[in-house]
């Protein structure tokens, strides 16, 4: 977004490009960030590759209810399309406009992120390098160097843990739905998702200190088999499994996500459990709101946007944490409290029978229009 601006920046990345663009990540795009894509011309594989979805199945009770989200929100879908696939879009992008992205940089620190030139020192190739800079955009994850560059005292932090986890399954198969399945049942949540036409994702509710060698293949199957089954005798087709994972479900957030000219962006500023997929669509709707920032900056000298880019971001983020959290409480299960079990029964219920509650549930699955945009007017008066 930058650069269509003409706006320049240098990417430091701690990781290997093969890493980037092979790690396994979610895949489920809001309709916003399928749009914003499609807006800054990274979409030409997610045409050719992507699902839209124009609703979603929930299963409970033996019973299939299908909500038609694209009805409740004026046509929005969802997009299954793996962020991997946008990391490799992003970095071949990224490497045609011959702009700086140096990959496999370690000994990062920022310093004078309080004056108007901040500078980072990191060590590339072998060589110490210090590259000073107007601002600096922490969008290195959790465990990055950016969030802990700002004094403690400033930082105010909230964090849960759940008492529960995801096993991750891709298998060398062909999806069984056109579109996503979430299941509730009394042994755990169940999701049945997709990569492509011939690779299948899955998702079971484990213990987070799950052994993963007391997961057989055939385990893993009657298991998703049992949580997503339907009275009307439905199957789930079965093939090689070529990973499992168990991935922890947490939320956390950080305030404020700025300080002085250093900008918090993604999991450096926040995460999210992931049963509503909002990780990845809140990471672009962070970027998306301080790149209109930026732009305005450089084009009139203006900070307004800037200076208010952290209250803003977090409206977005603590509701997004707030539709997560619900999502996850709505559809997991506690063996050890039988009145939550009947609660999320009546809730589902609701949710299947309740157009009203359908349609909030809706508005918020498939995404909020973001609060900043990069326009094609911006393009086409680049600023430097």
């Amino acid at each position: 977004m930058l650069h269509l601006a003409g706006i320049e920046s240098v990417i430091l990345e701690q990781r290997s490009r093969e890493y980037c663009e092979h790690r396994l990540r979610a895949g489920m795009l809001e309709h916003y960030t399928a749009e914003l894509l499609s807006d800054v011309g990274l979409d030409e594989r997610l045409k050719r590759q992507a699902f839209a979805h124009e609703g979603f199945e929930l299963r409970f009770g033996g019973e299939r209810h299908r909500i038609p989200m694209a009805d409740l929100t004026g046509g929005c879908k969802a997009v299954m399309y793996a962020q991997t696939e946008i990391v490799k879009d992003a970095i071949a992008a990224r490497v045609d406009t011959g702009d700086p992205l140096l990959f496999e940089v370690s000994d990062v620190r920022l310093d004078g992120v309080l004056t108007d030139r901040p500078a980072i020192r990191y060590r590339h190739d072998g060589r110490d390098h210090v590259l000073q800079c107007d601002l600096i955009a922490g969008c290195d994850g959790f465990h990055g160097v950016s969030r802990p560059s700002i004094p403690a005292d400033v930082l105010t932090t909230y964090s849960r843990d759940y008492p529960f986890a995801w096993l991750g399954i891709l298998a060398d198969v062909e999806p069984s739905t056109f579109e996503l399945l979430y299941g509730a049942h009394e042994n755990g949540f169940a999701l049945h998702s997709m990569r492509s036409s011939k690779v299948s994702r899955f998702y079971l509710q484990v213990r987070p200190d799950e052994n993963l060698a007391e997961w057989s293949d055939n385990r893993v199957w009657e298991e998703l088999q049992t949580r997503l089954v339907t009275d009307d005798a439905w199957t789930l087709a079965q093939g090689p499994i070529t990973k499992k994972d168990v991935t922890p479900m947490r939320s956390f957030v950080t305030e404020p996500m700025q300080y002085g000219n250093l900008f918090l962006a993604g999991d450096a500023a926040h995460i999210v459990p992931p049963t509503a997929a909002k990780g990845l669509n809140l990471a672009v709707a962070d970027v998306c709101l301080l790149a209109d920032g930026l732009v305005t900056w450089y084009e009139t000298g203006r900070r307004e946007l800037l200076n208010a880019y952290s209250d803003v971001a977090l409206k977005r983020v603590w509701r997004a944490q707030q539709f997560s959290r619900a999502m996850t409480s709505l559809l997991h299960h506690d063996p050890q409290d039988n009145m939550d079990a009947r609660l999320q029964r009546a809730q589902l219920h609701e949710l299947v029978t309740s157009e009203a509650a359908m349609t909030a549930f809706c508005q918020n699955y498939v995404g909020l229009p973001f609060a900043g945009r990069v326009h094609h007017s911006v393009r086409a008066s680049p600023v430097r």
